[in-house]
């Protein structure tokens, strides 16, 4: 687990502390990184998806991990639909690096909630 960074890849698992939707409060949760390195050059943004422990309910968007123990998550999880734009400050710390085939069916999601 490292100390914040500011070179964040598209994979790293990481937490964030999340505000919530109505603003009324945060939350500390796991999200995966989704942007680009490209993407972070000049930017103090990253896009990344929430990670949550609830595998019982996989709406559209969500991505059931399968290589959950080795993203370093403590629990089975799924990288749910919910997509932010976050300033990078707000990310903590490394949970690890979503598996390559987890990462890839994430992506796949993400075009499909957005039609892509």
């Amino acid at each position: 687990m490292t100390a914040y960074s500011d070179s964040w890849e598209q994979g790293d698992v990481v937490l964030v502390r999340f505000i919530f939707s109505d603003e009324t409060g945060a939350k500390r949760r796991p999200a995966v990184v989704l942007s680009t390195s490209q993407y972070h050059q000049g930017r103090q943004e990253a896009i990344v998806a929430a990670i949550t422990g609830n595998v019982q309910r996989l709406l559209a968007g969500d991505h059931l991990i399968r290589g959950w123990q080795e993203a370093g998550l403590l629990y089975p999880s799924v990288a749910t639909g919910i997509v932010r734009t976050i300033k990078r400050a707000m990310i903590e710390r490394s949970l690890g690096q979503m598996p390559a085939s987890d990462l890839e069916g994430i992506r796949d999601q993400v075009r499909h909630i957005l039609g892509l």
